[in-house]
């Protein structure tokens, strides 16, 4: 059975699923469009060039007609895990006779992480999908039914976005505006928290924002004008402390009812936007009340075209779980050669680049296919090495972000217990540790945390052999790594977008596929 996955909408893309296999997951940001995009007509084009016949199914994931969750149901709509929750109908599609699925976009995510998780069918779990609009915790039997549990809190990721809001005075007053990149800055700052008790007046804000139904479209910027934090500005101490407590507030009603709820002590799934809050992620692991929590690359929107496809297989074959693997998108196009007057290609030899890094140069490695999810994983990456404050600076001014975004380390699995504490082996970078040495000045985070990918030979071998090889240098095994892409804009694709990147952002060289590349020296 072939099925062809679609989520419409922002975070839009296209999946196909085939006998339980997935075979390409294609995002329609990625390849330099806009972040978030929906889906496009360049991305359908794409995933049909990769197809060889017409799908047996068609999985549509609900939407709606309109603004995100409150307008008219499409297809199967938004929210609900129940009865009307799924839609099988008999359709035509290229001229062939398909089934049309579709399933709410609820269930999309629920299914992302179920479908994807280590031998998730035959057994019980718990899910917990907390997003811009849904927060809310399920039960799923032996067979991949969903019970809804408890609705906990509407609107938790909007909710926790909505600070930052409330505090950056380049956000504009009035009803409806929303920034999707909000969320993550936030994560970032709350670790420059001094510790201190927030005032009642910051409280109060907090209090306000996670008692409205909903946040984007029910609150006015300018209600807050009485809050201290109403254009506090986010580099303000007042802000970051009250962020921190903001972030602890709505953790704590969703832990709160897990400890007193969730008893069985099942496997925790977990998905939607705030799955990629690695600091939340990293108490649910750690707090002893879950047998494992498995959190999928792309627990955002950006799976929810898996989701529903995954929905569409457990429907027509009573099995969820697929064989996947994190590089699921396209291959790196090759479209120009670098121009031989301005660059030396030769042969990628690890030893080589992981000399080259240690020397303080940074470099843009595109190997393979693009990964699955907002993270980069190892094959759209800048790297450097890992040592120095400077190299955070620079890494930052390359990416056009602010000077508090930390970055992220990516280890060698085997050793990564050496330089981290904590939630320490994650294969995508969905988990807070803490760093155990000052060594690693580029990726220890203020408050001394990292967000850190392990990377083994049978993941990704080719980032696997570099780590070895800067080990057998620096005595590290460890690389600076974030992700390859223009702000605003997903992982870069093409070597004519690569090297105009790297000319223009300041690269030192380039490993494209299996070449190192680096500039003449004038």
């Amino acid at each position: 059975m072939l099925i062809l996955g679609f989520k419409e909408g922002h975070d839009g893309g296209i999946v196909a699923i085939e006998d339980g296999k997935l075979l390409f997951a294609l995002e329609s940001e990625k390849d330099n469009f806009p972040r978030y995009d929906r889906l496009t007509a360049e991305v359908m084009t794409r995933a049909a060039g990769l197809l060889d016949r017409i799908p047996d199914v068609v999985a549509l994931s609900g939407w709606v007609k309109g603004f995100h969750s409150v307008e008219p149901p499409s297809r199967a709509g938004y929210f609900g895990v129940g009865d009307g929750a799924i839609q099988d109908t008999a359709g035509r599609f290229y001229g062939k006779d398909v089934r049309i699925f579709s399933s709410t976009h609820e269930r999309s995510h629920i299914m992302t992480a179920y479908g994807m998780a280590p031998a998730a069918s035959g057994t019980p779990h718990y899910s917990l999908v907390w997003e811009g609009n849904i927060g809310s915790f399920y039960r799923i039997d032996e067979k991949g039914h969903v019970t809804h549990l408890k609705h906990v809190m509407s609107d938790p990721g909007n909710k926790y976005a909505y600070l930052f809001s409330l505090a950056d005075p380049k956000h504009p007053a009035g009803k409806g505006f929303f920034n999707y990149s909000h969320a993550g800055k936030q994560m970032a700052l709350t670790a420059f928290a001094d510790g201190k008790p927030i005032g009642k007046a910051e409280q109060e804000t907090i209090d306000f924002i996670l008692a409205q139904e909903g946040i984007v479209l029910g609150v006015d910027k300018d209600d807050l004008k009485w809050s201290p934090l109403h254009n506090a500005t986010v580099e303000s101490q007042i802000y970051r402390n009250a962020a921190l407590a903001h972030s602890d507030a709505i953790f704590g009603r969703f832990f709160d009812y897990a400890e007193k709820n969730l008893t069985e002590g099942l496997p925790l799934l977990i998905s939607g936007g705030c799955g990629l809050n690695c600091n939340w992620n990293a108490q649910f692991r750690e707090s002893g009340l879950f047998s494992s929590v498995f959190v999928p690359p792309c627990p955002n929107d950006s799976g929810s075209a898996l989701g529903t496809a995954i929905d569409a297989q457990w429907f027509h074959t009573g099995t969820a779980s697929i064989e996947w693997d994190v590089y699921a998108g396209e291959h790196f196009v090759q479209d120009i050669e670098p121009d031989p007057a301005k660059y030396e290609v030769r042969p990628l030899v690890h030893s080589e680049v992981a000399r080259y890094l240690e020397q303080g140069n940074i470099i843009g490695w595109a190997r393979g296919r693009y990964e699955m999810g907002p993270r980069a994983l190892g094959n759209r990456s800048i790297l450097a090495a890992p040592f120095t404050e400077e190299t955070t600076v620079r890494l930052n001014t390359i990416k056009g972000r602010e000077g508090y975004r930390p970055i992220a380390p990516i280890a060698l699995e085997e050793d990564a217990d050496k330089w981290f504490h904590g939630s320490v082996h994650d294969p995508y970078m969905l988990f807070f540790n803490r760093v155990t040495t000052d060594d690693l000045k580029a990726v220890t985070h203020f408050d001394g945390s990292a967000r850190t990918q392990t990377v083994t030979h049978e993941r990704n071998p080719g980032i696997a052999d570099l780590l070895v090889a800067f080990r057998d240098i620096t005595g590290f095994s460890v690389l600076c790594n974030t992700s390859l892409n223009n702000n605003g804009r997903g992982f870069l694709n093409t070597t004519s977008d690569l090297l105009e990147y790297g000319e223009k952002h300041g690269l030192d060289g380039y490993v494209i596929n299996d070449t190192f590349v680096t500039p003449r020296k004038s």
